[in-house]
């Protein structure tokens, strides 16, 4: 039995292996001070985006100094989401009740935020809040991060609510959704249901929504799309490349990724740095 697990590691440390990247030293300050000048930004998100990418590149600490005193006096709902969320992924995890809170709070303002920050760093996917999230039927958006945050912690009815409205919605500002839920959290047996909704997608920007989760599902044909997207005329494209990049374990994107560490968009540059960290992680 000892040895089954043993080469079972072995097996799982030879696949990390494929897909690692190596970053030199220069490369690395670099993707550092992409970062760290993010995370002191003016523009809020970009700055949240900063944060994961310290975070997931082993700077927790400095993320936690840096974001406390901001939480603190911060009153916008969604904001404060994006700072709990982050503090809790840097591993503050009493923050979780933040995020809680602001979910079962009477002003809706910040319940989309709530359920999808909840959703990307887990510890809350059983909660009754997050249940009566997913059990309303007025804000669908809502219901898909509920149904991801559930998802994500195993739960078939929320899965299936995934997958019916990646099959049936018609909104495609939701089934994208769905696609970019499934792509994190669905498994193989989801591409073509994603790829099946690549002749309704309107716009660029839709089809790498579904492009990308596929990608990072292992489907070859997402996974040239996203390649080709990180060349994008379209910088919102380009920041879905490039975080989707490490997603997709596609250590090949490598030299796009050095190039986009210099894009003229604040939050491609920090997506790309991001990436780069995690894959060489």
């Amino acid at each position: 039995m000892k040895l089954k697990y043993t080469l079972v590691g072995l097996l799982l440390l030879n696949a990390c292996a494929t897909w690692r990247v190596k970053l030199d030293a220069s490369t690395n300050e670099l993707c550092l001070k992409v970062l760290r000048e993010g995370l002191r930004s003016d523009e809020f998100w970009p700055s949240i985006h900063a944060a994961e990418g310290l975070t997931l590149g082993g700077y927790s600490k400095e993320v936690r100094a840096y974001l406390e005193p901001k939480l603190k006096a911060e009153k916008d709902d969604q904001h404060r989401c994006g700072l709990a969320r982050e503090l809790v992924r840097a591993g503050d995890k009493d923050k979780l009740k933040i995020m809680i809170g602001i979910l079962e709070g009477k002003d809706d303002y910040g319940h989309v935020h709530a359920a999808e920050s909840l959703y990307k760093v887990g510890g809350a996917g059983k909660v009754k809040p997050m249940r009566a999230a997913f059990a309303q039927k007025k804000n669908i958006r809502l219901q898909l991060m509920a149904a991801a945050a559930m998802g994500k912690t195993g739960d078939a009815e929320a899965m299936a609510f995934l997958r019916e409205r990646m099959r049936n919605e018609k909104d495609p500002k939701l089934y994208t959704v769905a696609a970019w839920i499934l792509g994190r959290i669905g498994g193989k047996a989801d591409i073509d249901l994603i790829r099946s909704r690549l002749a309704d997608a309107p716009d660029a920007l839709s089809k790498a929504y579904l492009n990308h989760a596929m990608a990072a599902l292992g489907d070859p044909q997402g996974q040239a799309a996203l390649t080709s997207n990180m060349g994008s005329d379209d910088p919102g494209i380009r920041v879905f490349a490039a975080v989707f990049a490490s997603d997709a374990r596609m250590s090949g994107m490598k030299p796009q990724l050095i190039k986009l560490l210099k894009d003229d968009a604040l939050d491609v540059r920090i997506r790309a740095a991001q990436s780069l960290l995690v894959l060489s992680r």
